[in-house]
């Protein structure tokens, strides 16, 4: 069952902006393709991409801002887990031996395009700040 969206059009319209172009800014910092992009905010129509990242406005779906969401809070752990911002960056692409990653990256988990697979790393992630 999906979680209900509480928000009002009026945050939607708000809060997308500013998350895109975070998202976007985290992108830069990983160094993802369109492609990527593309796959980790659910999309398949690369026009949309391109016009995000032009700054056209767009609210943003409850499924897109989720998946932003997890991005931030895998971002945020690893910069305060390794505080290198090179290494914090450069771990989402390193091959990880953890239970559930099976010798492949985090990023190899989050482009299966499943929300699922976004929140595995973010659970893993924050269970390495306890």
């Amino acid at each position: 069952m999906r979680p209900k969206d509480y928000t009002t059009v009026e945050q939607r319209d708000r809060l997308s902006g500013p998350a895109l172009r975070t998202f976007f800014n985290i992108s830069n910092a990983w160094k993802l393709t369109d492609v990527e992009e593309a796959t980790i905010l659910g999309i398949s129509d690369l026009a949309v991409l391109k016009r995000w990242k032009e700054g056209e406005g767009s609210t943003l779906s409850f499924e897109t801002r989720t998946r932003i969401s997890y991005i931030l809070g895998i971002y945020k752990a690893l910069h305060i887990l390794i505080p290198q911002k090179q290494y914090a960056d450069e771990w989402v692409r390193r091959p990880n031996s953890a239970p559930g990653f099976d010798g492949t990256s985090a990023l190899d988990r989050i482009l299966s395009g499943k929300v699922e697979d976004l929140q595995f790393v973010r659970r893993y992630l924050d269970a390495q700040l306890i």
